[in-house]
């Protein structure tokens, strides 16, 4: 597609929310298409069809009814760069090497991009990346936000309209194929969801299957009204939300510096959560004009339909914000696939599910191979309703602080659908959750003596897995000092390399003569 084709046509007028699936049709005679959307920071927990009475969700919660839900879901790195470093390549955070945000992404992996690039897919990336800056903040500056053509967008070979990291929604920036940065007049999602019913659009017509990836930024902070678009805004201004039961201003221990909570907290959350589901609101209908769009672009039998997020939002539960925890409300994300005739309506799948098993997973729908390198599990029979082995649980890991290399806040967890159990790496400090009977995880089982031996049997499941996928255990500071240069991911467990003499060369090629020191006409922004 040519930039000014797409710049001309990236513009669909604002939709009724009702969607619904045609009867069913013949067998189709290409490879599904397939539509992945990512929202940034949504947890599980703030949807409708998980029971929040206060979250404006119809589009979500109609996804989760005309498809499988798979609702043990977590992101196993519950941090932004590491969930989609694993969900492009399949691998666990130490097989990506992107152990905090803010770093580098080797171009080096085998990615889902390359798969659907090789089997003749017609790409299309929109939205957030949050894997090519190097530099901790400076999101504002050219070098930082564009993220050139070839290998470091990962097999995204066809249209982007994409921007490493941005999360003031008014007049947002993007890049296209050249480091000219564009600027959305609308609000971002909406004009995001826009520039997808154009790709749509011009799909149908297209002899090639699409697969397209839209990443957007909310509900992801900054929390201010003016970063909410109007609409949306009016529902929560005035609403009373309810503090969870585990809310607490008691300071965790094992805070970094982004989770701790800040002054004045308790006057600030509730303003907070009322943007942050306004703003969810805002998505949830952006989702059902993209979905109405691929009705009537005639695509919808033979399009899977992936929606997630990367992790949530602890809003103060255990005396914690933000995310990167193994907690619930951190690392407990929505997954929804639908894929009309294939996968049984109303359908909910009990399976663990950790993010290097929905690249597998959604390959195996499409009748792809996955790549050898990929470490997590194709699940695609369970959406599909048939009987299949599956993962004893989901591993989890915190191997650092959010976005720098701060120490004393590493961990490790298993979660299965009874319990979560975690150990820090700074003293040994192991916590044991039930999920089911306390769904809060406000009693810490630990140190019971009633459960000393499923404390132990979980410990043994952590010990086995690490040492099975060659997990080392380490400070931050031993990941920075092995696998990174310069924040320039260099090395990986699994032995991932990184040609930094090429990428010098590339960023002659786009950067050279101050065009990446060129500041962007942004705020700097919260990581």
């Amino acid at each position: 597609m040519k930039r000014r084709e797409f710049l001309a046509g990236a513009t669909a007028t604002a939709t009724s929310l009702a969607f619904q699936p045609h009867a069913a049709i013949a067998e189709p005679a290409r490879r599904p298409n397939v539509i992945v959307i990512v929202a940034d920071q949504l947890r599980y927990q703030s949807c409708g069809y998980a029971g929040d009475e206060y979250a404006r969700t119809p589009n979500i919660d109609r996804l989760a009814a005309e498809g499988c839900n798979f609702h043990q879901t977590v992101s196993s790195t519950p941090v932004c760069s590491a969930f989609r470093a694993s969900l492009l390549t399949g691998k666990y955070s130490h097989g990506t090497g992107m152990v905090i945000n803010e770093l580098r992404m080797s171009p080096a992996h085998e990615c889902f991009g390359h798969v659907l690039t090789r089997s003749g897919y017609r790409t299309g990336f929109i939205g957030k990346w949050h894997m090519w800056a190097n530099q901790l903040g400076h999101h504002n500056v050219v070098k930082n936000g564009f993220v050139p053509p070839g290998a470091y967008r990962l097999g995204f070979d066809g249209l982007w309209a994409g921007y490493n990291f941005n999360h003031n929604y008014k007049r947002s920036p993007y890049f296209l194929d050249d480091a000219t940065p564009h600027f959305r007049a609308d609000y971002e999602p909406n004009e995001q969801t826009n520039q997808a019913i154009h790709f749509l659009r011009e799909s149908a017509h297209q002899p090639d299957p699409f697969a397209l990836f839209l990443c957007w930024g909310p509900p992801h902070a900054p929390w201010t009204w003016d970063n909410v678009d109007e609409q949306h805004a009016d529902l929560y201004r005035d609403k009373k939300l309810p503090l969870a039961p585990n809310y607490s201003t008691q300071q965790d221990d094992y805070c970094d510096a982004w989770q701790k909570l800040p002054p004045n907290f308790d006057r600030r959350v509730q303003n907070w959560m009322r943007i942050y589901y306004a703003m969810s609101a805002n998505i949830d209908w952006n989702l059902g004009r993209l979905m109405k769009a691929l009705e009537e672009s005639g695509q919808a039998e033979n399009t899977i339909v992936v929606f997630t997020s990367d992790h949530g939002e602890m809003f103060g539960a255990h005396g914690r914000q933000a995310k990167l925890t193994f907690h619930e409300e951190a690392a407990r994300i929505p997954m929804l696939v639908r894929w009309p005739t294939h996968i049984p309506a109303k359908s909910v799948s009990d399976v663990t599910m950790g993010t290097p098993d929905v690249m597998p997973t959604i390959l195996g729908l499409m009748g792809l191979k996955s790549p050898a390198s990929v470490q997590g599990t194709d699940l695609s029979a369970n959406a599909l309703g048939r009987s299949s082995s599956a993962p004893d649980a989901a591993y989890l890991q915190g191997m650092g602080a959010t976005a720098s290399w701060e120490e004393g806040v590493e961990w490790r967890a298993v979660r299965d659908q009874e319990f979560t159990y975690a150990i820090y790496h700074r003293d040994g400090r192991e916590k044991l959750f039930h999920n089911r009977i306390d769904p809060w995880q406000m009693n810490d089982l630990a140190q019971e003596r009633a459960f000393s031996a499923t404390l132990g049997h979980y410990r043994q499941m952590s010990l086995t897995w690490r040492k099975q996928y060659n997990d080392v255990f380490e400070s931050a500071g031993w990941y920075r000092d092995h696998w990174t240069v310069d924040r320039n991911i260099t090395m990986t467990a699994d032995g991932v390399s990184h040609d930094l003499k090429a990428l010098a060369a590339l960023e002659q090629r786009w950067f050279a003569g101050g065009v990446g020191e060129r500041a962007i006409a942004m705020e700097e922004m919260e990581h």
